[in-house]
């Protein structure tokens, strides 16, 4: 990364917890539920829940939500017909809102709220979205992503479901998707873009396979992605800077040992430029509407280099789950005979 003064940089900030955790608590409160918005986004409703609750986790604000009615809520959007959840109740089944929804009663140490019968379909429900080639559908419908494949591997370690069958499978499909810079796209020939590192990166890590890609010639290339002078982080060559990136790029490079191939002043500096400190949350870029996606990512990107500064928890960059949680996830490789 080619140097830059000190004074080119955007002066820092502090973060101001308490405007995020407003902001969050606002997302569903009886005005929001008023708005042509609300109900036009109820197909991210449970990756919205998932969203909010993390970032609310990381700052260690988790009461903030009543968990009874969030609870209700996942149990509501289970799907008994096919055993995934949906994204709200009625809708279909799909494996991110499943995973999301996997998450949250993981936030809140409820994942015995499904019980043996609904844990089983939920499992087969994950199974049967692989296809030979061990790439995972997102739902029925047939559509293919390494974001689908992380998410499936993800659930099946919270459920204690993996299997050496599994994985292999889904080892070798992401490794097809590796491309000539080291990176990875969402299927095989597609472009790299760093979210697609992470869900692939993810992946192997889960499986313990990280061995197996080149991890300098993807670092170099993950590390490309800061933008000069502002800092942020961008998902693929000549792009904007966005904060979300905070968590993709910062989460790959944790995995591969590499956060100190960016400069994580300069960065923190530009996630803390996104805060909106008159309405809480976190933008794209600064100056723009905030929303839930970019809060989370802004604030657990935060956590991974500057989280004791800011008091925040520490959080897993495999699983983004707060690493207090995460750490009684069953490891890969266990005997679940």
């Amino acid at each position: 990364m080619e140097e830059v003064n000190k004074q080119d940089t955007p002066a820092q900030k502090s973060l101001d917890k308490m405007k995020h955790v407003e902001f969050v608590q606002s997302l569903d409160s009886k005005v929001s539920r008023q708005s042509y918005e609300y109900w036009i986004s109820e197909h991210l409703r449970m990756n919205g829940l998932y969203w909010g609750l993390t970032a609310l986790a990381t700052m260690d604000k988790l009461d903030a939500l009543p968990s009874s009615e969030v609870i209700a809520f996942v149990m509501s959007c289970w799907n008994e017909n096919t055993g995934g959840f949906g994204a709200f109740p009625q809708h279909d089944a799909h494996i991110l809102s499943t995973l999301s929804a996997l998450q949250i009663l993981i936030l809140y140490d409820r994942l015995e709220s499904l019980g043996d019968e609904r844990k089983n379909k939920v499992k087969n429900f994950i199974l049967g979205l692989q296809l030979p080639n061990g790439a995972f559908q997102g739902d029925s419908f047939g559509e293919v992503d390494t974001r689908f494949v992380y998410t499936a591997i993800q659930s099946l370690a919270l459920l204690g479901e993996l299997s050496k069958e599994v994985i292999d499978r889904a080892t070798d499909f992401i490794l097809k998707c590796t491309n000539f810079d080291g990176a990875f796209g969402r299927a095989p020939g597609a472009e790299s873009h760093a979210a697609q590192v992470f869900t692939s990166l993810a992946t192997l890590a889960i499986a313990n396979n990280l061995h197996l890609i080149d991890q300098s010639k993807l670092g170099s290339w993950l590390s490309e992605r800061q933008v000069l002078p502002s800092g942020g982080l961008n998902g693929r060559p000549e792009k904007l800077p966005d904060v979300c990136y905070s968590w993709w790029v910062l989460s790959s490079l944790a995995l591969i040992d590499k956060i100190h191939w960016i400069n994580s002043e300069y960065l923190e500096s530009f996630i803390l430029s996104c805060q909106d400190l008159e309405s809480g949350g976190f933008s794209d870029r600064s100056g723009n509407q905030p929303d839930v996606f970019h809060t989370c990512f802004a604030i657990t990107g935060l956590s991974l280099i500057q989280g004791k500064k800011h008091g925040l928890k520490a959080i897993d960059p495999v699983y983004c789950l707060p690493s207090e949680i995460s750490a009684n996830i069953k490891k890969w490789p266990v005997d679940y005979s």
